[in-house]
């Protein structure tokens, strides 16, 4: 016979949780390392009766306190449990596997937990792409105001490089959705994040660029793809280009090489002399 304890979990008062969340504060302890009859002294009962508000066991309890968005012990916080299942879900299954439920089966965590961390799905998943995208990396690099072109868009390929080929493969994952069905509402709600952010950051780049004479006068989006799209379709093509014989296949290096001195001699302009104030 099953246990009808595991199929509906018993209900664990939230005072108890709280007095569980208040032994492991005081001994600086993981919820799971506090020991049952420290938290029966806490809740003002005796250890039997805490075991039978909990059905018996502390599953209940470590399962409540997932619940209200905290590790219980031993296992990594919540947030990044979650995103490194849901990357693992997308790049395994793609976009539409993405769930809150399959998540939270595969971070081992509640649903409602996922709601505490992030606020629902499209925060989830914006939480992912922030983590394996170069967007972070490469807004570091521009945010400095570098005055070397060549050595910024050689850093800024090495970065999606990087992110492109890395596994879990969640950014080669997304960019198939978004070729495939450009008009999804996951993938929609992930433009609509990401272009303000990249132009923000990039595009602000790309501009000051422009206004100091060191790049041709075009706009920012056809600058960003014409930097990026050559090594993205690389990058895309480069697992399955492998495995055809006799097909050689450069280092990475050598292809970041390639496409930042292709894209340079493309939108670059030659140095200005020390007198000229700027374009007309």
């Amino acid at each position: 016979m099953s246990n009808s304890n595991s199929e509906h979990p018993v209900p664990v008062p939230s005072e108890l949780v709280q007095a569980a969340l208040r032994v492991a504060q005081d001994r600086k302890a993981a919820v799971a390392d506090v020991p049952l009859q420290a938290i029966a002294q806490e809740a003002g009962i005796s250890r039997s009766t805490l075991l039978r508000r909990l059905g018996g066991g502390r599953s209940a309890l470590d399962e409540a306190v997932r619940a209200a968005g905290i590790d219980p012990g031993g296992q990594k916080p919540v947030r990044e449990r979650a995103i490194e299942s849901g990357a693992a879900l997308i790049s395994s299954h793609g976009l539409a596997s993405l769930s809150l439920e399959r998540v939270a089966s595969a971070a081992q965590c509640s649903v409602h937990s996922l709601y505490a961390a992030f606020g629902g799905r499209d925060e989830m998943l914006q939480a992912i792409f922030l983590r394996y995208s170069p967007i972070v990396d490469v807004e570091a690099v521009v945010a400095t105001q570098p005055t070397d072109l060549e050595s910024t868009v050689r850093k800024i390929y090495a970065l999606m490089a990087k992110a492109i080929g890395r596994e879990p493969r969640v950014m080669p994952a997304l960019l198939a959705e978004l070729l495939a069905r450009p008009q999804d509402e996951s993938v929609q709600s992930l433009i609509q994040y990401v272009y303000p952010r990249l132009f923000a950051g990039v595009g602000k780049w790309l501009t000051a660029e422009i206004a100091a004479g060191r790049i041709r006068d075009l706009p920012p989006l056809l600058l960003i793809q014409q930097m990026s799209s050559p090594l993205v379709m690389h990058l895309l093509l480069r697992p399955a280009t492998q495995q055809i014989p006799d097909l050689p296949s450069p280092p990475i290096e050598e292809v970041c090489e390639t496409f930042a001195g292709t894209f340079l001699r493309a939108v670059a302009l030659p140095a200005r002399a020390s007198g000229d104030s700027g374009p007309s």
